[in-house]
């Protein structure tokens, strides 16, 4: 593959995707951004309003509007465009609206000579990755989905409360599905270093009251509570669009729940999912295989019948 050069697609001028370009121009992670709507006008009128942000932050980005002839050079193609649920439907309700979709973006992506980097935002993120793998006919290293990265900031975030620490001082993850059959991988959250079964076992009567299960529940529906109040959600996971982008921009090999292209790990294959993985300037360098729990290999079982009726479905 190419050197990197910083060059970023966004597909999809709406609020996620506006919100990736915002959060990436105000790190400095990119050293161009190209905006693609569902109008030209409309990612035309983003990129203007953000060009006139450069005054304000640490260094200078490019941001113009482009289409999908213009992919060829960039080192990584962002996906937000798909379809918006319903009050009352999953991520799942939204597949068949969302395949569509996907197909009229990739196609010409791929015909303009696009050799680089997708991440995947589109809901529901497992099965539109999995779709974009398919349909690109590049390495599954080349196709990383937004997965469970979100799930897993949402997660650190409800213990840091409860805790009253730093969320950066939590470290675990949500594994799985990027809905509703996700689960926390409780055996491997930490909190300063130190197991946080271990912590409540030592601690039986301080934290008596947490609910494991319950924090899993809040964890899975937090997306909803914001969706459901404000009808989005576009700042969180912009922000993880970014930190994925300057990983891979930056060759920094961070260790992210991202959806993977899985080829034996934990025991599955062909089959896109919410799993840890080191994310580097090639994409996904190496998918890390936790040692689960039984139960929690279960429930990693369950979340992959879940997705592959629903790509057996669509394929």
């Amino acid at each position: 593959m190419r050197s990197r050069t910083g060059k970023v697609a966004i597909v999809g001028a709406g609020l996620v995707g506006s919100s990736a370009a915002y959060s990436m121009i105000n790190q400095a992670i990119a050293g161009e951004i190209m905006l693609i709507g569902r109008t030209y006008e409309k990612a035309l009128g983003q990129a203007l309003d953000l060009s006139h942000s450069m005054d304000f932050t640490y260094q200078r980005t490019k941001v113009h509007a482009g289409t999908y002839a213009d992919c060829k050079d960039m080192d990584v193609i962002i996906i937000t465009a798909g379809a918006n649920p319903k009050p009352g439907q999953t991520r799942l309700d939204i597949l068949e609206e969302a395949v569509l979709i996907t197909k009229d973006i990739v196609a010409p992506i791929m015909e303009s000579g696009f050799e680089g980097v997708f991440v995947v935002a589109a809901n529901p993120v497992d099965i539109i990755t999995y779709l974009v793998w398919k349909l690109s006919g590049l390495p599954r290293s080349q196709v990383i989905g937004t997965g469970t990265s979100i799930d897993s900031s949402r997660l650190k975030t409800i213990l840091s409360e409860i805790f009253s620490i730093d969320p950066r001082s939590v470290h675990g993850y949500a594994l799985g599905e990027h809905g509703e059959s996700q689960f926390v991988a409780w055996s491997h959250v930490t909190i300063g270093g130190k197991p946080i079964l271990h912590i409540l076992d030592q601690h039986k009567e301080r934290f008596k009251h947490l609910d494991l299960a319950d924090i899993s529940r809040k964890t899975r529906d937090a997306g909803w509570e914001i969706f459901t109040r404000k009808g989005s959600t576009q700042f969180g996971i912009g922000s993880a669009i970014a930190f994925i982008t300057r990983s891979i921009l930056t060759d920094d090999h961070k260790i992210i729940a991202v959806s993977s292209i899985l080829d034996g790990e934990y025991g599955q294959k062909d089959i896109c999912i919410g799993v840890p993985a080191i994310i580097g300037g090639r994409g996904i360098e190496e998918v890390i295989e936790l040692q689960l729990a039984e139960e929690e290999m279960k429930l990693f079982k369950y979340s992959c019948q879940v997705l592959r009726a629903n790509i057996n479905n669509l394929l």
